[in-house]
């Protein structure tokens, strides 16, 4: 194949199991770091504005981490699964079968991926962000979507684990993480 000023085109490459070239991959990798990193700034701005405020003085449980646990945790659970999706969005059809689109359990596996990123950035401001508004109702309402967010990341880790061992391995600290907060959730919620 040749272009009208550039000369030969080369196909993209692809590795026995049809995987992507290098250069796809590296900004693959790079575009689900940057998108974790986004949910996490966005969560981060609700945060911000009142761990110093109303959660400061609020009723903690017996076994919540001190707040400076929480930022180095969240970096490495953030970082954990933008790799664990991108090990999943690596998988690609064989080459023998490749229409360039990925396999509908990748894609399956992505979209449940993408509904718990969603249920992630909408913990945050409503727990952190709408409690001064709502009070308590604000507390319940998280605790309703970090339960949801805990079934969709236990969906997602078994939507990942066939299809990349690893990927889904990675999701097991984040899923055992939410479940921890969905209990600090509701201790706050019954206390405040």
């Amino acid at each position: 194949m040749a272009t009208k000023d550039h000369g030969p085109v080369a196909p993209e490459r692809r590795d026995p199991h049809g995987r992507r070239g290098t250069t796809v991959q590296l900004a693959a990798l790079l575009l689900f770091l940057a998108g974790s990193a986004l949910v996490a700034l966005l969560g981060s701005q609700a945060t911000i504005t009142n761990v110093d405020g109303w959660y400061a003085s609020a009723s903690k449980a017996p076994w919540s981490p001190p707040n400076w646990v929480f930022g180095p945790v969240w970096t490495l659970l953030y970082t954990a699964m933008a790799v664990a999706a991108w090990l999943v969005w690596r998988r690609q059809a064989p080459p023998a079968r490749s229409t360039g689109t990925q396999i509908p359990a990748t894609r399956t596996a992505l979209t449940v991926y993408g509904v718990q990123l969603a249920l992630n950035l909408a913990w945050t401001p409503v727990f952190f962000g709408l409690y001064p508004a709502l009070g308590t109702a604000a507390l319940w309402l998280a605790l309703a979507i970090i339960l949801a967010l805990a079934l969709a990341v236990a969906a997602t880790v078994l939507c990942f684990g066939p299809i990349s061992r690893a990927a889904g391995l990675l999701m097991l600290p984040y899923l055992s993480w939410v479940v921890f907060a969905a209990s600090l959730n509701l201790w706050a919620a019954v206390n405040n």
